[in-house]
């Protein structure tokens, strides 16, 4: 099976050259390029791709950004980073879990070394998965249902909540809570959980712990280092943090 490839780097004559260079693996398919980290987060998100060649400094969200984002994706792609930066490459390989690194002006035999490198993970894993199992039952993977409406407790009894209505979403230590305009309410899903059921135009993920519903926005107001707090429109106009990544993200959104 060939390696589907997409090339991810805002120079354009950069992602030419290792066209050309991966063009003499024949076992390599170059399935697409992006110019930014937005648009390969969106190719990434309606085809699979098996690598990830990712130039580290790029305008915008660069490559350390969009690996964020990737963690959160199941069986996100394997990623090579591509950078000029010797000096900060292997630390940034290490923190973005890639499998190596290439320092551009590329070299064929690094070419060839990183793509023995993934070609060897994937057989790891293609042996990992074909191993017996301790139980003859499976269960077909499947995509979670929207949520029509979200469960949550109040003492004795279940409450449904129209997404709608539910303002912002938030963790406190192991518990999970869905904030209306005046209450609070426990829910047993995880904040990951909902994030994947919810209609995902309408809440946007500003935070490892926040989970926002984008109509009940009113106001961004600069915080710390980059990042903004959202005033959402309850009861107490409560102030939601956004961390810098997902600050530069929701600019985009907005087109700013």
């Amino acid at each position: 099976m060939k390696l589907r490839v997409l090339l991810v780097d805002d120079e354009c004559s950069a992602r030419k050259e290792l066209r050309y260079l991966l063009e003499l693996f024949e076992d390599v398919q170059i399935v697409g390029e992006a110019a930014n980290a937005l648009e390969a987060l969106e190719l990434i998100y309606n085809l699979d791709y098996s690598v990830i060649f990712l130039d580290i400094a790029m305008l915008g969200l660069n490559g350390t950004d969009l690996t964020d984002l990737l963690r959160e994706k199941l069986d996100s792609p394997t990623i090579i980073l591509t950078t000029a930066q010797e000096e900060y490459a292997s630390t940034f390989a290490f923190a973005v879990n890639a499998v190596d690194y290439l320092l551009k002006p590329i070299h064929p035999v690094r070419l060839e070394e990183a793509l023995m490198k993934v070609r060897q993970l994937r057989d790891n894993l293609n042996a990992s998965k074909n191993a017996p199992l301790l139980s003859d039952k499976s269960e077909a993977v499947t995509h979670p249902k929207p949520l029509e409406v979200v469960p949550v407790e109040q003492r004795d009894k279940i409450i449904l909540l129209h997404p709608n209505d539910i303002i912002f979403i938030y963790t406190d230590k192991e518990n999970v809570y869905i904030k209306t305009q005046k209450d609070a309410y426990l829910t047993r899903f995880t904040l990951r959980e909902l994030e994947l059921r919810l209609n995902s135009t309408l809440f946007f993920r500003s935070h490892r712990c926040y989970l926002v519903n984008i109509r009940r926005m009113q106001e961004l107001i600069p915080y710390f280092n980059g990042t903004y707090n959202i005033v959402v429109d309850d009861d107490v106009r409560s102030k939601i943090p956004m961390s810098r990544t997902k600050t530069r993200i929701f600019k985009e959104m907005l087109g700013l």
